[in-house]
């Protein structure tokens, strides 16, 4: 354990060292702070609860927060083999499967730490700047507010998957992240071409399963609000999900156990 400790701490260290993380995370706080000052203007200070702008700055932050948290995953497995240390970490005293775990588990520590500051600093911002008269419905928003992140974090945890998995099998930081890129701006245009209530299979079309926002509404089945039998729940997309996340990761360990980096 103490090994594989030592192991994470080294993958994390490569990542935090370097100055551009840090110009990452202070982007994301930066916009998680000033965005409230900006809906103060439009929305007025007596106007609004701090969880209604807090959401909305978060909403918007985290388009961004998944864009770099990709950009830290494309390249932590595609960059050793960019720069040619791929050769010098295999031949330490560490199985491949755990130089590959500890280099998962610090892209979604990165994706966490990043996500907090989003969603700290936004809180932060948002309580200072408006209003903290509880209406009848604060509950309810502070619920859908954290619903919506954590719905957010879940979209974010399977892309990661995807640019890890792309990185460890094609060893190219940036058709990672350009892969990666592409799902985000195109999965609603996939899932209206592939859409379940036309195709039944397309329900088990990831597109169609990423964005868990549309289980926000009264009804959680899709299909009932839709007026068809689409049959999709919100328990039935986490599941999908989690076999694909399944599969991404089984691929990546797979080939970066078996490849052959001696050339």
């Amino acid at each position: 354990m103490g090994s594989f400790g030592n192991l994470l701490l080294n993958e994390n260290m490569k990542v935090f060292r370097r100055a551009r993380t840090w110009v990452m995370l202070a982007i994301l706080a930066l916009i998680s702070l000033l965005m409230p000052v900006l809906l103060r203007e439009g929305m007025g200070a007596s106007e609004a609860y701090y969880w209604q702008p807090a959401a909305t700055t978060v909403q918007i932050a985290f388009f961004l927060n998944t864009i770099f948290c990709v950009v830290i995953a494309a390249e932590s497995v595609a960059g050793e083999f960019t720069w040619g240390t791929i050769k010098l970490l295999l031949i330490r005293p560490w199985s491949r499967s755990k130089i590959l775990a500890s280099k998962y588990l610090t892209v979604v520590g990165f994706s966490l730490l990043s996500t907090l500051i989003v969603i700290g600093t936004a809180m932060l911002s948002s309580y200072i700047l408006f209003s903290h008269d509880a209406p009848v419905e604060s509950g309810i928003m502070a619920t859908e507010a954290l619903t919506r992140w954590g719905y957010l974090y879940i979209d974010l945890f399977i892309t990661l998957a995807i640019a890890f998995m792309v990185s460890s099998v094609f060893r190219s930081g940036a058709l990672a992240i350009g892969l990666s890129l592409f799902i985000m701006f195109t999965q609603n245009i996939f899932s209206l071409i592939f859409n379940p209530d036309r195709y039944d299979w397309a329900k088990y079309v990831l597109f169609n399963n990423m964005n868990l926002s549309q289980y926000m509404n009264a009804s959680s089945d899709i299909g009932l609000m839709n007026g068809s039998s689409a049959g999709m729940t919100l328990g039935f997309s986490l599941a999908v999900l989690a076999v694909y996340y399944v599969i991404f990761m089984v691929i990546s360990w797979v080939v970066f156990n078996k490849r052959d980096v001696a050339g």
